[in-house]
């Protein structure tokens, strides 16, 4: 990590600041965790799980329904978790450095939220699912080994907006579900009250990064853009675990993941999913159009 080759990060930060402090909770107090969850309710929009739309979706019934909502909460859950964690390493890592200076105050309250956010996301899995999913395998380091520092630094902040942005789509719309559990659904209402101000930043500093990597190699964007393309459908996959099919009682289930990742309804919610996302790294200039 060769940050001393980057130029300082200059952002203005007080209004995010002043929000992260204002809007200051405390995660161990501020949920009422019920002793279980009621057994017919979904735990995850069943519009937002990974076969909806699809003929797989009718083929099951009903109570796989929704088991299947229920190991796919569990299993974005844990994606959030194993997302966070690599993030705050990163994140951690930096938030000294001359490079960061300027903004590692901010730095210092979104490592503060991230923890608590990990905590609550753990509980609920550990408390109602008895399990956390292993983390997937990530997409390789090593595709950005020829990229400079600069480029390779805007693409670990690329990454963590990224995840962010996928998740907040999630958090949003399952924030005002009334078909959810209470508890569900005030998880991802204060997760989605959080990340608004972190996916802010993260737009800041990608805006701030790409700009130095134009700047100094005009040619590494379109590399920047094929990158990221590929990381948005690697994320988008993980979403589909064979293990979440397997526990909701489901056979087959890595064909299953097969035919619905290959479903045209799914690549429709996968538009859906990443549009806000599309829409932001095209107008910055790294939009899939760069892509071969």
């Amino acid at each position: 990590m060769a940050v001393r080759e980057i130029e300082p990060i200059e952002l203005e930060l007080d209004r995010l600041e002043h929000m992260a402090e204002s809007g200051y909770y405390n995660p161990y107090t501020l949920f009422d965790w019920p002793d279980a969850i009621e057994p017919d309710l979904p735990w995850m929009s069943e519009s937002l799980t990974t076969l909806a739309g699809t003929p797989m979706w009718d083929e099951l019934t009903r109570e796989q329904q929704i088991a299947l909502t229920k190991y796919e909460a569990i299993n974005f859950f844990s994606l959030n978790i194993h997302g966070i964690r690599e993030l705050m390493s990163e994140v951690v890592m930096r938030i000294h450095e001359r490079t960061y200076a300027n903004v590692s105050e901010f730095l210092h309250h979104f490592i503060g939220e991230e923890n608590e956010h990990m905590w609550f996301f753990a509980q609920f899995c550990l408390r109602y699912g008895g399990k956390l999913y292993p983390a997937q395998p990530s997409l390789q380091a090593d595709s950005v080994e020829h990229l400079s520092p600069v480029a390779r630094e805007l693409v670990v902040f690329a990454r963590i907006l990224i995840f962010e942005e996928i998740v907040d789509h999630y958090n949003a719309y399952m924030a005002t579900d009334e078909s959810l559990p209470h508890i569900a659904r005030e998880i991802n209402r204060v997760h989605h009250q959080d990340e608004s101000r972190h996916v802010a930043f993260g737009r800041m500093i990608f805006t701030n990064l790409l700009g130095q990597v134009a700047k100094r190699d005009p040619a590494e964007v379109p590399l920047v853009a094929e990158y990221l393309e590929n990381y948005l459908r690697y994320s988008i996959a993980t979403l589909y675990n064979p293990a979440a099919y397997r526990d909701a009682g489901i056979p087959d289930a890595l064909a299953l993941r097969r035919r619905a990742l290959e479903h045209p309804a799914r690549h429709a919610a996968h538009e859906r999913i990443l549009k806000r996302t599309r829409s932001f790294l095209t107008k910055a200039g790294v939009g899939r159009e760069l892509v071969k």
